[in-house]
């Protein structure tokens, strides 16, 4: 179903968020499945189930129905009503599964979600209905991050490498990911200061450092060769924020959403004078 969106009009967010709600109630992995069980039952013709699931569980519906017809058709009916109104839930949490840790046989599943589960093992749209409801809750807020950033605009190009990083560090910060978006934003001055550095410096500080210099070491070689580099001397100052800042990040716990957003600003005005002509 096609969005249509007004002329004039902006994007409403809302009519997104309740586009995704009509479509999961219409396309919830098993509920066609459950809906069907209960109606071959109703109408008698329960046999037909034979030849499309397997033996094991074809016998013990069958003995299910034999025992009490009425309570299976509406065991199955409530199966299928849960499924279409427990879907985006049960998608969110399917995809929280995967981002956290799982204690072993600490969680009891209810019947609908496991028969979903096993429905939908192929077919991915648990994931792609909890992808799409995380990514309409990201709209307005990643919106607000965008417009207290400014382009950074510098003289000089810089590695693709260094580009991606600071893509990376900035899409971090539009979506959340502030702590990983202060450990990016290190990454991109690093990239940036051994690109920018004169090659004897640059040589002279892979050997001192045996190929592997932090931020912090690169920073304490430029203020001790800052007339060599050619470097604006505001340069040091800016890039020490950002290197305390992702210190942090790595070493001391989540940042907190001013301070990824400090830390990105001071890095993109980092870069303007690093790649000054």
């Amino acid at each position: 179903m096609p969005v249509t969106i007004e002329s004039g009009a902006g994007i409403e967010i809302d009519r997104l968020r309740a586009l995704l709600l009509t479509m999961a109630d219409a396309n919830a992995p098993g509920r066609e499945f459950s809906m069907a069980i209960a109606e071959l039952a109703r109408a008698g013709r329960f046999e037909q189930l034979r030849a499309v699931l397997p033996g094991v569980v074809y016998d013990e519906l069958w003995q299910r129905y034999q025992a009490d017809a009425a309570g299976f058709i509406e065991e199955w009916e409530q199966l299928a009503h849960e499924m279409q109104q427990g879907f985006v839930q049960h998608a969110r949490q399917r995809l929280t599964s995967l981002t956290r840790m799982q204690q072993a046989g600490n969680r009891e599943t209810p019947a609908w979600q496991s028969i979903q589960f096993a429905l939908d093992a192929r077919q991915g749209d648990l994931l792609r209905a909890a992808m799409a409801a995380e990514m309409i809750d990201l709209i307005e807020p990643a919106v607000a991050r965008a417009q207290h950033l400014r382009e950074c605009v510098v003289g000089r190009s810089a590695s693709d490498e260094a580009d991606r990083y600071l893509d990376e560090a900035t899409r971090c910060y539009f979506f959340a990911l502030f702590t990983a978006c202060a450990v990016m934003c290190r990454s991109v001055l690093e990239e940036t200061i051994r690109q920018r550095l004169p090659e004897p410096l640059r040589r002279q500080i892979h050997v001192r450092y045996r190929n592997a210099p932090t931020l912090g070491n690169l920073l304490h070689e430029m203020n001790n060769n800052l007339k060599a580099t050619g470097i604006d001397p505001e340069f040091p100052r800016l890039a020490n924020r950002v290197n305390d800042i992702g210190k942090r990040a790595v070493h001391q716990g989540l940042i907190p959403e001013d301070e990824a957003r400090a830390c990105l600003q001071h890095a993109r005005e980092a870069l303007e004078l690093l790649l000054a002509r």
